[in-house]
């Protein structure tokens, strides 16, 4: 089913009479089949295969194979959230920031009032639940693929992410590198789909771009399914490089290289770590940034070492600790990427301090009495750690 999706052929299964709408559902999500038509209704398969991918986003089935009408996408959102853009961010190899920039544009997005969800999709080992301190006995994405190859994933997607309190949810990633052969593009795609059901997606994803040569004989998904599926499913792609020589030559190639990857989409540039004894002015790098790829945008991130060493220590994004050149930074580019908001909320301590814990959704075992990375200076209190 990977195959036929890569070469664009979109797989529909025909139920037969004696088979309920949950057997057909279960038994088509552990293949991959996400579309499914009942034998009665045999006719309506061309239709189905017409019809554009968005207008089946959200629902398992296109008919119910019982006779009835298929669910209606729009039913599974809840009424006060509103559906939003998928961000995915990039970078080449190097460490450029994607994880900091990742969890500071989610945590912007929550304090300016938007619904956000937080995605690791980081097949090389995501660092997302570390960074903002959440210690998970399971790793969201895998519970996520576990409940999509059971066909109950839409139902139960609230239940994989972890709410830290007002407007912002986490799927964490993989606990080990070596989990990525449970990934497969469809997985990743559904989660996207359901994710962006909630309000605005930031996904985190790996450097690697390469596809495996034999992927289509071993039967597997490849190393890199998760971020390729999370790139070709973005509204949006912001490409993470740093400002030193080597980190704009990696950027460089990254750029030609993603645009191969993507039919030459326009991306937004964020050049991290700038600072004055490099010896080259932002316009410097604007211009020759621009001359890799179609850019939309290059914003500019300043090197604040102490800021982002108390945010990894704190288990905090960057822009919750205060105000600061870097977090005023971070606003800026959630401007470039969204537009600004007038009146909108600043991202602040008080934004976490009113967090009720850590604790996962719908009754699954969270954060409650487990000690989170942080300083000794933290005690847990019902499941949030604060400061003495």
């Amino acid at each position: 089913m990977d195959l036929l999706r890569r070469h664009g052929v979109r797989p529909v299964g025909v139920v037969g009479a004696g088979t309920t709408g949950e057997q057909a559902r279960l038994r088509a999500s552990r293949v991959g089949v996400r579309t499914l038509v009942p034998e009665s209704d045999i006719a309506s398969v061309g239709e189905v295969v017409l019809r554009p991918e968005e207008a089946l986003s959200g629902s398992t089935v296109a008919r119910d194979p019982e006779g009835g009408p298929g669910a209606d996408p729009a039913a599974v959102v809840p009424a006060a959230r509103e559906p939003g853009g998928v961000l995915a961010v990039w970078g080449p190899a190097g460490a450029p920031g994607r994880t900091t920039v990742a969890t500071a544009l989610a945590a912007t997005s929550a304090a300016r009032g938007r619904e956000t969800v937080l995605v690791d999709a980081d097949p090389w080992g995501g660092a997302v639940a570390q960074q903002l301190g959440i210690l998970d006995e399971v790793s969201g994405l895998l519970a996520a693929a576990r409940l999509a190859t059971g066909g109950v994933l839409e139902e139960r997607f609230a239940t994989v992410l972890r709410s830290l309190g007002g407007r912002l949810e986490v799927l964490t990633g993989l606990p080990r590198a070596d989990r990525w052969p449970e990934l497969r593009d469809w997985v990743v795609e559904e989660v996207l789909d359901l994710a962006r059901a909630r309000g605005q997606v930031v996904v985190d994803t790996g450097a690697p771009l390469e596809r495996d040569a034999a992927v289509d004989l071993a039967g597997r998904p490849g190393r890199n399914t998760a971020t390729l599926a999370a790139l070709a499913e973005a509204d949006d792609l912001l490409v993470v490089g740093t400002a030193d020589p080597v980190g704009l030559a990696r950027l460089a190639r990254g750029l030609v290289e993603l645009a191969e990857e993507t039919g030459g989409r326009p991306v937004h540039v964020v050049v991290n770590r700038m600072r004055p004894s490099l010896g080259w002015s932002s316009g410097e790098v604007d211009q020759m940034v621009r001359g890799f790829g179609d850019v939309a945008s290059v914003s500019f991130l300043p090197e604040d070492r102490a800021a982002t060493d108390r945010a990894l220590v704190a288990g905090r994004s960057v822009v919750e600790l205060g105000e600061g050149p870097l977090a005023a930074a971070v606003a800026g580019l959630a401007d470039t990427l969204w537009g600004p908001v007038p009146g909108s909320a600043r991202p602040a301590r008080a934004g976490r301090s009113a967090r009720g814990g850590r604790a996962g959704r719908g009754g699954r075992a969270g954060a409650a009495g487990r000690t989170r990375v942080g300083t000794p200076l933290r005690r847990r209190t019902g499941g949030t750690t604060r400061r003495r």
